[in-house]
């Protein structure tokens, strides 16, 4: 089963797919990690797209599903995926038909206020562990689970938030209509809670089984 998770950024779909994945013992593929990973790398393609993500824009199709492909090549999952964050456009949702399956498109409906509320609120470790308003760290800049120091990211801050919504609306939002037509597609308010969201997103999991 391959499900994707869709919403505006900071609509928490790597905290829901974090969970789903638990749940349904699915392979959790976060693909802005998978970028902010291969931006760290010392080389061309690695400084490349640390330059593409600072400046908040999207990577190029051609270029996300090379790093893509070469991730499940490496890191075959029987169960499925969950893609949190891809694709992005409709050029990456054609070239993701042609990689996998997908069963269930889920959307995560939140403004782009409260979008922009929760992203300016929100830190990470290194190892892509978040926390915000909704789910605070106990100790105050560091991580509970590893202890690492938390950061804000460099497209958290200000101008990259609402360049980043705006290619959401223009170039991913239109996604939900590719889907559509395929009666997959599933939305859930994501303003709520995270386990009050986590519920809403089961429940339709298990209407569907």
């Amino acid at each position: 089963m391959n499900i994707i998770l869709l919403g505006v950024q900071g609509s928490g779909k790597g905290t829901q797919a974090t969970m789903l994945a638990k749940e349904l013992k699915l392979c959790w593929i976060s693909l802005g990690e998978l970028l902010r990973k291969e931006a760290e790398k010392k080389t061309e393609r690695g400084a490349r797209t640390k330059k593409i993500l600072a400046q908040g824009h999207l990577v190029p199709t051609e270029l996300t599903i090379e790093i893509l492909d070469e991730f499940i090549t490496k890191n075959h999952c029987d169960t499925g995926y969950i893609f949190d964050g891809f694709p992005r456009t409709l050029d990456q949702a054609e070239a993701l038909d042609a990689l996998v399956t997908i069963d269930y498109v889920i959307e995560l409906k939140l403004s782009d206020d409260d979008a922009i509320r929760r992203l300016s609120n929100r830190l990470q470790c290194k190892n892509g562990h978040i926390y915000g308003i909704s789910i605070p760290s106990k100790k105050k800049g560091k991580c509970d689970i590893d202890g690492e120091k938390l950061f804000v990211r460099e497209d958290d801050k200000p101008e990259a938030i609402k360049e980043r919504l705006k290619i959401y609306h223009e170039e991913t939002e239109p996604l939900l209509e590719y889907y559509e037509q395929r009666k997959i597609v599933h939305t859930i308010d994501s303003s709520k809670k995270p386990k009050e969201v986590f519920k809403k997103m089961i429940e339709v999991f298990n209407i569907l089984n």
